[in-house]
């Protein structure tokens, strides 16, 4: 009998928590991972040839979430409805624009990581949840990977953090929608904790008159408090592997300890 096939879409796969991510979900043979980032990796690929598991790169700039979406639909269209036991979304990728006063900030910019941070995932699930509603076989899961930041405000932030904040508060009203439905997927929206990305340098390098809190990001890396991406995307799959998952829709990795 033949093992059953696990469907996993990813976004921002190619660096960081995303890429390590990808790794880990690419040492199981029977799962299909699709990466939705700005480039390949080819570290990826050779994963995919080494364990015997299916993997699609798309290279798609998430700024475009409305062409990302239609391409995910279509598919997802494409697929036979029994052909996976699970089909997940981890809507991963974030951007922070410069980090300044709202007041100093460029409107391209904030327009940017509004539409990488909240409107690409919005659409991204609405696309997955509508094209596999009819899936009544397939256990469905959305991931939403949120921040601290959306639930506590900080000065020369507004974008990551409204950002953030809306993709917890989205993912609750989806909560709501899909707990209507026979057959409704379980989504949640999850803090990883502090990691040591490019992120986090970002936020250690700004200048410590836009950023009033620089040092304290400067303190965490210096005091050894930022954990690998390799082993937050570990506690990240665990949660998605939890028989509760969905039970809270906003979550975060630090309640389980």
């Amino acid at each position: 009998m033949s093992q059953p096939q696990h469907l996993f879409i990813l976004t921002g796969a190619s660096r960081g928590m995303g890429l390590a991510m990808a790794e880990q979900l690419l040492q199981g043979p029977a799962n299909t991972l699709v990466c939705l980032a700005r480039n390949t990796q080819d570290a990826l690929t050779a994963a995919a040839k080494a364990s015997g598991a299916t993997l699609e790169q798309w290279q798609q700039d998430l700024s475009q979430g409305e062409q990302a979406a239609a391409r995910l639909k279509d598919w997802l269209a494409a697929q036979a409805p029994g052909r996976f036991a699970s089909a997940t979304l981890i809507n991963n990728a974030g951007t922070i624009p410069r980090i300044a006063p709202l007041s100093d900030s460029d409107p391209g910019d904030l327009a940017n990581a509004l539409r990488v941070g909240l409107e690409s995932p919005m659409q991204l699930t609405a696309a997955f949840l509508g094209a596999t509603g009819g899936w009544d076989a397939t256990a469905r899961k959305v991931l939403n990977i949120s921040s601290g930041l959306g639930r506590r405000a900080m000065a020369s932030q507004a974008a990551y953090c409204a950002a953030k904040a809306g993709m917890d508060h989205f993912t609750r009203c989806v909560a709501l929608d899909e707990a209507h439905k026979p057959h409704g997927a379980k989504v949640c929206s999850l803090a990883p904790g502090v990691i040591d990305t490019d992120m986090q340098v970002q936020l250690r390098g700004a200048a410590p008159e836009a950023f009033p809190d620089r040092e304290n990001f400067a303190n965490l890396k210096t005091g050894g408090q930022l954990t690998s991406p390799a082993d937050a995307a570990t506690r990240v799959l665990a949660w998605l592997d939890r028989a509760d998952f969905g039970t809270n829709p906003v979550a975060d990795v630090r309640d389980a300890q």
